[in-house]
């Protein structure tokens, strides 16, 4: 029987890759997406840092405020008059800070110890005014705290009066955690390029063959049924395996594109982790291609497996995003779920944790058992007399 798989397997795995339009496009979609994504989060990174390192504000009305403008340019900010049409720029995305716009009568009021109103003008549709807000906010909140402090030193009042008590910030997160927040997106890309990686092998070893005719032909040589489908497995899993590799070593060379040095630091994902990876994802390849199989199988037509398959593919897609909107940190259910449980551990690998075997176990056992029993419900349904 290994003798008539092994026979199989070839056969199969020389079929996939005689498609080499589709498996040039599964190739590309998923060994380039990483690098690709990493350039794109590069470049709004940069352009980010290059705004913060630029140290403008830009102004409506600067000149009512001296003492205002005094203090950004001891703060070593630099005071940009603001265009005439600075609203509709702001809501073109044309303009990419946000304007303060400083009364008339500024000065005057702050001199009587009254507090003016400033307006801080942006808009929510315009990502990158948004950026700056945060920083034109602090800005104003020290003006407004040296003003009290000049304030109640005028009238011998210790400004230290005021200050019930001191809060000191103290992050317990260590420099892998907070890499490990850059690289989130690197485990969903590596699940999507195994998931897609199966996909079109395992319907077009199935539904394919049957529609194109050459799957009877095929059951009537003497061979078991169970080497058929063990042959036929091992093809699609041996692609859906090469395209998880590719994916995970894409991301090598992929962070000499960064171009943030930021950026570049925090992002951790070295040979060690790539090799993790290839490893957490190897049983889930495995479990993908079998169940892939079982839905294509009862289907006459390509198409019809491709609609059928659906539901896995937007499974996959969903369960990862699990850890991302939970918030009550990881739950011993997670690591039964298949594209969960991967995900969750590539997370533990970016965090530099190590992993214990009771924590790899649990989704091994469910790829495991996932792949033999839709092994076998394809076993059954090439024996059934339904399939003509």
């Amino acid at each position: 029987m290994m003798a008539a798989a092994w026979t199989v397997y070839l056969k199969e795995l020389v079929d996939a890759l005689r498609d080499r339009r589709t498996l040039l496009m599964v190739v590309l979609s998923s060994v380039a997406m990483g690098p690709l994504v990493l350039v794109l989060v590069s470049q709004l990174v940069g352009g980010i840092e290059k705004r913060a390192e630029a140290r403008v504000i830009v102004m409506q009305g600067m000149a009512h405020a001296p003492s205002l403008r005094n203090f950004l340019e001891r703060q070593t900010y630099t005071v940009q008059a603001a265009p005439p049409d600075y609203e509709q720029r702001l809501k073109d995305s044309k303009l990419g800070d946000p304007v303060l716009v400083v009364p008339a009568d500024f000065e005057t009021l702050l001199a009587r110890g009254e507090a003016p109103t400033v307006e801080l003008v942006s808009s929510a549709a315009n990502q990158r005014a948004q950026t700056g807000l945060g920083g034109v906010q602090r800005l104003l909140r020290g003006f407004n705290q040296e003003q009290a402090m000049l304030r109640l030193a005028a009238r011998g009042v210790a400004p230290s009066a005021l200050e019930a008590l001191r809060v000191e910030e103290r992050d317990l997160a260590d420099p892998a955690t907070r890499a490990a927040q850059l690289g989130t997106m690197v485990p969903f890309f590596v699940l999507m390029a195994v998931l897609y990686g199966a996909l079109n092998a395992a319907l077009d070893t199935t539904a394919g063959e049957r529609e194109r005719g050459s799957l009877e032909p095929l059951l009537m040589s003497p061979a078991p049924r169970a080497a058929l489908v063990l042959g036929k497995w091992g093809a699609v899993a041996s692609v859906s395996m090469l395209i998880a590799v590719l994916s995970c070593l894409s991301f090598l060379p992929g962070q000499w594109l960064l171009r943030s040095e930021a950026l570049a630091a925090m992002f951790r994902f070295g040979i060690d982790e790539a090799l993790a990876f290839i490893a957490l994802l190897l049983p889930l390849a495995g479990a993908l291609a079998a169940l892939l199989m079982a839905i294509a199988i009862r289907c006459k037509s390509f198409k019809e497996a491709q609609a059928n398959a659906t539901v896995v593919v937007l499974a996959f897609s969903l369960l990862p995003m699990i850890t991302i909107f939970n918030q009550e940190g990881t739950a011993p259910w997670h690591l039964w779920v298949p594209a969960l449980a991967q995900t969750t551990l590539m997370g533990r690998v970016l965090r530099g944790e190590v992993l214990a075997a009771s924590d790899i176990l649990p989704s091994l056992a469910v790829c495991v058992l996932l792949a033999a029993a839709a092994g076998a419900f394809v076993a059954r349904t090439l024996r059934s007399a339904a399939l003509k």
